[in-house]
């Protein structure tokens, strides 16, 4: 009889892991079997950045309109030169108008507020009246001697009443903002500082 043999099966051995291919820095790498492989890299897109408009024409004649910081007795001195310059052209082009004497007041008091330095704001108030009163001679008339033309002066005075207290309030109220900007500014300054300073402190 004839004997059969047997045979052990063999086990099949697993295949090795696929190696991932390897990317140069370049973009190119090259796989476990040496092909070539290409990476594309795409641009990153910049975006534009968005251009500010062009600043109104009223803002840029602000910017290029002067600034200066004139002392307490400085700017008295500007309103009163100024508000006697303007009366002296009211009084020869337009035979002293009280009308066009008290508008350019307003405008005359407004930059007196806004040219005063911060540390002489409540001087503004005070010293628009007197060159509001400065500017009433060439215009008031009055005779010859001294009594008439300070009677003169005061009728004026009593006259555009109305024209003096809304010179002196524009003038009031500027310097009255303004104060309060720089109060509010003085805070801010101290509390930037205050945190400043905690965030130096070294932690326990």
């Amino acid at each position: 009889m004839e004997q059969h043999r047997t045979r052990t099966p063999q086990r099949r051995q697993p295949s090795p892991p696929e190696q991932a291919p390897a990317v140069a820095a370049g973009g190119l790498g090259e796989s476990a079997a040496g092909y070539p492989v290409t990476v594309e890299v795409t641009p990153a897109v910049s975006r534009p950045r968005p251009r500010s408009g062009p600043l109104a024409p009223f803002v840029l004649a602000l910017r290029r309109f002067p600034n200066p910081r004139l002392t307490g007795i400085g700017a008295g001195l500007f309103a009163a030169a100024a508000m006697f310059l303007l009366a002296c052209l009211d009084q020869l082009l337009l035979d002293g108008s009280e009308v066009v004497y008290g508008v350019l007041f307003l405008p005359v008091s407004a930059l007196t507020a806004l040219w005063v330095r911060p540390a002489d704001l409540v001087t503004a108030p005070i010293s628009v009246p007197i060159a509001f009163a400065v500017g009433v001679v060439p215009i008031a008339g009055g005779s010859g001697s001294f009594g008439g033309q300070a009677m003169a002066v005061v009728t004026a005075l009593a006259v555009q009443a109305g024209w003096l207290y809304g010179g002196t309030l524009v003038a009031g109220l500027i310097a009255s903002v303004r104060k309060v900007r720089r109060m509010r500014e003085r805070q801010r300054h101290q509390a930037r500082a205050a945190a400043a300073q905690g965030a130096r402190r070294p932690r326990p």
